[in-house]
């Protein structure tokens, strides 16, 4: 079974960075697509970023794009998410997620529903 656990989260100044790691068991990891999802306290859990499971391929949520980065090293089966110029409203619970079917090599899930592994999460508080 695919076990997923991330690490890297803490407490950030507003405008500094941050580097999020999932570690990833499993002999396919390699051909699945990642995700990252986050969720703030009294709301629900929303998409940040994806990447397919070439690498090839990323999409990142509106509210991230330019200031995060997702990235794959499958030789460590370790997905990242780097994550620069963090704001206070990044302050979030972070779920790294597996897709273990991807639609092709270059397919970037979004739904959480398409995502078949999650991790436990890890909390980032972005202070202001």
């Amino acid at each position: 079974q695919v076990q997923l656990v991330e690490s890297g989260g803490g407490l950030v100044q507003a405008g500094g960075s941050l580097r999020l790691s999932c570690a990833a068991s499993g002999r396919t990891f390699s051909s699945y697509a990642m995700g990252w999802f986050r969720q703030a306290p009294g709301k629900e859990r929303e998409f940040v970023a994806a990447i397919s499971w070439s690498g090839g391929r990323t999409d990142y949520a509106r509210s991230v794009k330019g200031r995060f980065t997702i990235s794959r090293d499958n030789a460590n089966n370790t997905v990242y998410l780097q994550m620069n110029s963090l704001k206070a409203e990044d302050t979030a619970v972070y779920y790294c997620a597996a897709d273990q079917r991807p639609r092709s090599s270059w397919y970037v899930p979004r739904m959480e529903g398409e995502y078949d592994y999650w991790g436990q999460g890890t909390q980032v508080t972005v202070s202001s």
